[in-house]
């Protein structure tokens, strides 16, 4: 942990004041994410155009719409300059990264959508190079499960958050380690729902083992008799924050409403699991 008196070495910011005010200007990092949504459109306006009502359905192209503005927003909006200040506002910031933008996106099938934009040749080549290595990742749900856990334990150590917090450059980094460990789990979750020779018991497991970190590292921040994180105790108090309580309120956070998606994960593969049993009798009489 940064000593108090090291805190004058952090780089001074103003206080974000009202939720109209901090709004980042677009930088480098929006560029990605536009252009993902411009060629998603784009191949998905020439496939509805082909074969309407067939392939990507509304709500799961509604949700990699979605999963882009809100990673927009988090990046680029309050959330983001909020984080700065507030212990709260950046466990939401993170929590989402790693918990919500990443199915949202992976769920309306980006790829197989994508590629319709593109000039086949392109489009082949990609597939081509890229295929094998991204369809390794998402086999291997043990080590994504691990590397979710470590992202998610790691940079909430106290000298962690606030090193990202006092660097432009190292905050970035975090941020992308969060929403690329997020879409690896999520990958191969997805995998696991998806395919209908695959167990539901390891997804479960995964999913649950998550939950035990998300819930042993909120319940830390949320019963810690003091502010492990002396930058936010420094800086909550200027937006009107009680730090203790500005702690408790990102270990709740962490706690109770980030598990819902594993949760759910869970329990969306417990049902397959269930359906594709009670199916297999049925095969076997055949």
């Amino acid at each position: 942990m940064l000593p108090l008196p090291a805190l004058a070495l952090v780089p001074a910011c103003r206080a974000p004041g009202s939720l109209a005010e901090p709004w980042t200007p677009p930088g480098p990092w929006l560029l990605p994410p536009l252009l993902l949504l411009a060629l998603y459109l784009a191949g998905l306006w020439r496939l509805w155009r082909r074969a309407p009502g067939r392939g990507i359905v509304p709500l799961e192209a509604a949700g990699f719409v979605a999963g882009i503005v809100l990673l927009a927003f988090l990046l680029g909006g309050p959330p983001n300059a909020y984080a700065r200040w507030s212990l709260g506002a950046h466990m939401a910031q993170h929590m989402l990264l790693l918990a919500v933008v990443p199915p949202l996106l992976l769920g309306g099938r980006p790829w197989a959508v994508i590629s319709g934009a593109l000039p086949r040749s392109l489009a082949w080549g990609l597939h081509r190079s890229l295929h094998p290595a991204l369809a390794w990742l998402a086999a291997r749900l043990g080590p994504a499960t691990v590397a979710h856990a470590a992202v998610m334990v790691l940079w909430h150590l106290p000298g962690s958050l606030q090193a990202a917090v006092a660097s432009t450059r190292l905050h970035e980094a975090m941020h992308a380690s969060f929403l690329l460990a997020g879409l690896w789990f999520w990958a191969a979750l997805w995998r696991r729902i998806r395919d209908a020779g695959a167990g539901p018991a390891p997804g479960v497991v995964a999913s649950v083992a998550l939950m035990m970190v998300m819930g042993f590292l909120g319940a830390l921040l949320t019963f810690a008799p003091r502010p492990l994180y002396p930058l936010y105790a420094f800086r909550a108090p200027e937006v009107g924050l009680e730090p203790l309580a500005d702690q408790q309120l990102a270990g709740l956070l962490m706690w109770v409403p980030s598990c819902l998606p594993y949760l759910a994960g869970a329990l969306w593969l417990t049902w397959k699991g269930l359906g594709r049993a009670q199916r297999a009798p049925g095969r076997a009489g055949r």
